[in-house]
């Protein structure tokens, strides 16, 4: 019962904060990621020991302020969901700067799956996407262990648009159905969820448990690849989401040959933003058998 009142004062803490200013939003997300870079030592040392196998050429020193800086950008994303949950969407287009043919999967023959790597604005991408074209979404989530922020998450990924989300539980074929009806698939590639279905795939030179499924699918439904990519702005700047242009040698009868394209793809996007990726994950966390714990 403590739990759920302490989870809703919180989401109406982050209500509150939604009115201010996206300047005074980012400055106190700032200095609630400092903060949990001093409380959150579990997460802390994951982040580091991700930089370390990822950036070798980089100094302990240059690594810990890029962890550091890290954590800011992740204080921030966690302050600023107010806005994704209860703001109006005037105001959200405006905080958006759209990069590139956001109208693509509305005029594609191919079903189109949206490739969304986990950075630190990850949360934007439903409603960038869905506020500025009109081609329904279909993507799966991972359910959250507090009941509380799970609803509430849930119901801000869902306010606009046709969109529709399923529990990883519920398996791949009710995905599969409504990407036959129309429905572009935003797909997140760059997570360990085990071997199953997976490779071992390098990723910046270390081997990293890789799924398989996002090129077989596309292979099988013949769907074309449009990268999507989050960047959090400094202050009040807002939010640029970037829609490449659709991968014209991608999918292949290959899965582990698409499935090392993609790392490489997002080796190269991770380079001109480092801190804002999803470091506190545990990517090598499933490792060959044999192998010890990197962690």
């Amino acid at each position: 019962m403590a739990a759920r009142l302490a989870s809703h004062a919180f989401i109406g803490l982050i209500w509150l904060l939604h009115f201010l200013p996206l300047s005074w939003q980012a400055c106190l997300g700032r200095g609630l990621g400092a903060l949990l870079w001093r409380l959150a030592g579990s997460r802390r040392r994951v982040a580091l020991r991700n930089l370390e196998l990822c950036f070798p050429e980089k100094s302990a020193a240059e690594r810990r302020a890029l962890a550091r800086e890290h954590f800011a950008w992740l204080g921030r994303s966690l302050l600023e969901r107010g806005l994704l949950w209860f703001a109006s969407p005037e105001r959200l287009r405006r905080l958006v700067r759209i990069k590139g043919d956001v109208h693509y999967a509305e005029r594609s023959e191919a079903p189109v799956m949206w490739l969304t790597p986990h950075f630190v604005g990850l949360e934007w991408v439903s409603p960038a996407l869905m506020l500025n074209q009109s081609n329904p979404g279909v993507s799966i989530y991972q359910t959250q262990s507090n009941p509380v922020f799970d609803a509430r998450m849930l119901a801000g990924r869902s306010r606009f648009g046709t969109n529709a989300l399923f529990d990883r539980q519920d398996g791949i074929r009710p995905v599969l159905r409504l990407i036959r009806q129309g429905y572009a698939f935003v797909n997140l590639p760059d997570m360990d969820f085990g071997a199953k279905d997976s490779a071992f795939i390098p990723f910046f030179g270390v081997p990293a448990c890789t799924l398989l499924a996002p090129g077989r699918m596309a292979y099988s439904l013949k769907m074309k690849i449009q990268p999507v990519v989050i960047t959090m702005l400094p202050g009040g700047q807002g939010y640029e989401v970037e829609l490449e242009a659709p991968w014209e040698d991608y999918p292949s009868a290959d899965a582990e040959a698409d499935a090392l394209r993609l790392n490489h793809w997002l080796e190269t996007r991770i380079r001109q933003q480092p801190a804002q990726y999803l470091w506190v994950h545990k990517r090598f966390k499933t490792r060959p058998d044999g192998q010890a714990s990197l962690y």
